[in-house]
């Protein structure tokens, strides 16, 4: 009788994998695309669009105007509407009657809060960057050289997530169905009205107007202000969730730390930027110069003061640069040059484009005859004008006045347009005496005047 062998006892079957991996990502990943989470996106994203569509020629073709539009459309509209976002999400379970169901889970409220709260911050920056990616895109074709600050960028997508779970414990806790949009008025209350302060202590908001005209912030901005911006929200999570709420006191007094940081620091937040001091010129002499972030418009602004040079082609004393020089950090024109107007998005320049030329010379040859004098004897020469004015005071006026139609006649001749004709009633008869030079005359007397520049004495202007 053979003996058959059995085969060998089979070892258990493998329990099955569950298909979404571990049940947290399941859950979250189901968060994600339920309730109002997948909807802050959208709103948010729109919510920026709107507002810089509706002002796009005011900041199209410069990285720092569209950079200011877009961090106040981040913070001040897109967080309020954020935190709504949030508290609704909060006050889910309130409405569903199922917050006493959680207590039966053996999930902690923490993990419970993060698991709510962070599809609804996820959204919020998708959003915020989708909107920022096609403001910047569409400013690129137009703006010079330099780009987006990458640290302020990050700084509002941080201060979205801290509203989002911000307005989320707001809704856990108060239990009214009109909270979210009465959290997003006051939110934006509480935003705005600082921006109006004149006190340093306007920093400590994330909403504050930075201007970023030839500035960009300092390497430590970025890490203080997340820091200064999530402390606090991490006190209140701590609070509302924690156990050993305790623990809260932490995120405080690192808060605590970083605001005298904040204030006194002041505009020192924020470093010149070295493309706006880099200069780019013209070939030719007199040279005209622009700075890196304007470089786009240096051919058009070359053409448009062509007339305005050659007629100061000769003259003793003419400009031998027009420069456009930054207004911060206490910059000055260089010696022997001209201030060139400032370029302003949405007035002077759209789009990269100067919207009138004739203008832009006209401002030119007035900030080339303007004279940086005190108002001081102007207006003790008021006063004096108001009561019985002597002979010597009336004298003084009328050469004050003398001199400033001379001016304007000045400014005429060398750039004449519509927004100068009025000088002609004002100052007519100087302006035909100076047409009616010959060319060597007149290039002699502009000379003189020109000499006279820094020169606060009417007594030096030469007579025309």
């Amino acid at each position: 009788m053979t003996d058959t062998l059995s085969p060998p006892e089979s070892a258990a079957p493998e329990a099955p994998r569950r298909r979404g991996g571990h049940p947290a990502r399941a859950a979250f990943r189901a968060e994600l695309r339920r309730g109002i989470a997948p909807w802050t996106a959208p709103a948010v994203a729109l919510t920026i669009a709107v507002t810089m569509l509706g002002k796009s020629g005011q900041w199209q073709g410069g990285w720092a105007d569209t950079q200011e539009l877009l961090h106040a459309s981040a913070t001040l509209l897109g967080g309020p509407l954020v935190a709504a976002a949030g508290c609704w999400q909060g006050g889910r379970d309130h409405r569903r009657r199922t917050a006493g169901l959680w207590l039966s889970v053996p999930r902690g409220r923490p993990a419970r809060l993060v698991m709510a709260a962070a599809p609804v911050a996820v959204w919020a920056v998708v959003g915020h960057l989708l909107a920022a990616a096609g403001v910047l895109a569409a400013t690129w074709p137009y703006a010079g050289a330099g780009g987006p600050s990458a640290e302020l960028i990050a700084v509002d997508a941080w201060f979205l997530v801290c509203a989002a779970f911000t307005g989320f414990v707001v809704g856990r806790v108060w239990r009214w169905r009109l909270a979210a949009p009465v959290l997003a008025a006051a939110g934006y209350l509480f935003l705005g009205v600082p921006t109006y302060f004149a006190s340093d202590l306007r920093l400590l908001n994330p909403a504050e107007q930075y201007y970023l005209g030839d500035q960009v912030p300092v390497g430590w901005f970025a890490p203080v202000m997340v820091l200064w911006v999530g402390a606090p929200v991490l006190a209140l999570v701590i609070g509302y969730a924690a156990r050993r709420r305790l623990f809260a006191v932490v995120p405080l007094a690192v808060a605590a730390a970083l605001a005298p940081l904040i204030v006194s620091s002041g505009e020192d937040l924020f470093r010149d930027d070295p493309v706006a001091w880099q200069l780019i010129c013209t070939d030719e002499a007199p040279q005209v110069c622009v700075g890196g972030r304007e470089g786009p418009l240096l051919p058009q602004v070359s053409d448009a003061l062509a007339g305005l040079r050659s007629r100061l082609d000769g003259v003793p004393g003419a400009p031998l640069r027009y420069v456009s020089v930054p207004v911060s950090g206490g910059g000055r024109t260089p010696a022997g040059a001209s201030r060139l107007p400032g370029p302003t998005l949405g007035w002077t320049v759209v789009r990269g484009r100067l919207v009138d030329p004739v203008a832009y010379a006209s401002e030119t040859a007035r900030q080339l005859s303007e004279r940086d004098c005190p108002d001081s004897a102007s207006a003790e020469d008021e006063s004096v004008a108001e009561g019985d004015a002597s002979a010597a005071a009336e004298a003084e006026e009328d050469a004050h006045i003398r001199v400033m139609q001379i001016d304007d006649a000045v400014v005429h001749w060398l750039a004449p347009s519509n927004a100068t004709a009025p000088a002609r009633d004002w100052s007519g008869p100087y302006l035909d005496r100076l047409t009616a030079m010959d060319d060597a005359e007149r290039r002699a007397w502009l000379g003189r005047y020109l000499a006279t520049r820094d020169s606060c004495d009417p007594k030096e202007v030469p007579a025309l």
